[in-house]
């Protein structure tokens, strides 16, 4: 009894969190109408119809995009063949770019704009996980099978949809597939695309989230290190009281824990949290040295790189006050490696993209919510540029773990969305 009164309030608590961090926006009439008048046009119902009929051949790539794995700076393999599916689709100028992103360009008509549309090609999960998609009933359960193989599974099939109602855009569309979303990957791909100088980029829409109503919209920056101290290291016995750097490092982390909560208990939401830790070879060697891995995050660049300043002061801190206490051979070095950064950013909510996307999201009967997320759209928010991030809708969830699910509700319905979505955004000609 009293460990379901926990989960509950546990629940609860989750719940009530993200309710606050999520806000609901509306669109406007002009919006309404635009989207209204897009989706009565012959060649959208078109489009429509031809998604809906192309169900069992995109279930079928699903499942083969999925059972191709892609960590992080390992993607080649699933790239060259999502590559390979675009060209069949129907997208003649194709290619791979310097960094690794499947790169497809449709022309506009001219307006000289260029909406960019993309999903993550990477998974976090390594080269040897099996990656198989197993059925239970009308479950698909497989590492990777909604984040992000089914966004990529999407824009394929609004590119079919697309070419086969012979839909025509004002705006260039830019399809991606990009590299090095997840983890230690740190947004690389987005991050070339958006640094190529003769690449000119208005919106972008990046297909990694849950249900059609929800938006990513503001980009939740962080900053990650990877500290390591350093020392001679020695037998436990024989080389007792030479620099230990364990013992350090734990001293460290007290003094970064404590200044850190004093910091984030004021001002905009900001966390902190010290996720991976090693060092040493035995139980009874005294370790040459430690290493942690910290995650912070934060909306606010100012409260962003204030947490970062505390983390490095208050390891040197903690590397002087045990050094102090050396009496014997040599003392503790220090080295603090940035391992990644994603900035942050907001538009504000009345961004015509957003509107826009609420009136898309309300033609399919859904209420928007808009909230904070660390995604591609980091980059472009961070540049001033228009962007979201949407849901890739059906039905799912344990993602990033090994019993992720996904289940086909509705999920023509969201490739529709998406369709929609492109062309109000691109401009129907």
């Amino acid at each position: 009894m009293k460990k379901s009164i926990l989960l509950f309030l546990l629940i609860f608590s989750i719940l009530l969190t993200r309710a606050q961090e999520e806000k609901s926006v509306s669109t406007n009439l002009s919006y309404k109408k635009e989207v209204h008048n897009l989706s009565t046009d012959k060649k959208v119902r078109t489009a429509f119809e031809i998604i809906q009929d192309l169900e069992p051949e995109t279930m079928k790539e699903l499942i083969e995009l999925t059972e191709i794995p892609a960590p992080p700076f390992m993607e080649q393999k699933r790239a060259e063949h999502f590559k390979k599916m675009l060209q069949d689709a129907g997208i003649d100028s194709i290619w791979i770019d310097d960094a690794g992103n499947v790169m497809a360009l449709r022309k506009g008509k001219g307006n000289g704009k260029t909406v960019l549309f993309e999903a993550h090609l990477d998974t976090v999960f390594p080269l040897e996980t099996d990656v198989k998609v197993k059925f239970k009933g009308d479950t698909l359960v497989a590492p990777g099978i909604g984040d992000d193989t089914r966004g990529l599974n999407m824009l394929l099939t609004i590119v079919k949809a697309m070419n086969r109602a012979q839909i025509n855009t004002e705006s260039d569309i830019l399809f991606a597939g990009t590299v090095g979303e997840e983890g230690l990957g740190d947004l690389r791909g987005i991050k070339h695309i958006f640094n190529q100088k003769n690449l000119k980029i208005n919106s972008h829409i990046a297909i990694d989230g849950g249900n059609i109503g929800y938006l990513v919209t503001k980009g939740l920056g962080s900053i990650r290190y990877k500290i390591t101290f350093k020392g001679p290291g020695g037998h436990s016995w024989g080389a007792f009281g030479l620099a230990n750097p364990h013992h350090a490092m734990a001293k460290a982390i007290d003094y970064f824990s404590t200044a850190a909560t004093a910091y984030v208990n004021e001002g905009p939401k900001t966390t902190f949290n010290v996720g991976r830790m090693g060092g040493g070879t035995s139980v009874n060697s005294i370790p040459f040295e430690s290493w942690i891995e910290v995650d912070m995050r934060s909306l606010s660049p100012q409260k962003l790189k204030g947490i970062e300043q505390i983390l490095l002061r208050e390891m040197k801190r903690g590397l002087d006050d045990y050094n102090n206490g050396v009496k014997k051979g040599e003392k503790l070095s220090l080295s603090a490696e940035k391992i990644g950064e994603r900035p942050s950013g907001d538009l504000g909510d009345e961004l015509p993209l957003i509107k826009r996307t609420a009136a898309v999201i309300e033609h399919f009967g859904y209420k928007t919510s808009v909230s904070a997320g660390s995604t591609n759209s980091n980059i472009p928010i961070s540049l001033g540029i228009p962007s979201i991030t949407i849901g890739r809708g059906g039905k799912g969830g344990a993602a990033h773990s090994l019993d992720e699910w996904w289940v086909n509700e509705k999920g023509a319905e969201a490739i529709q969305f998406g369709l929609l979505l492109l062309v109000a955004e691109a401009g129907l000609n």
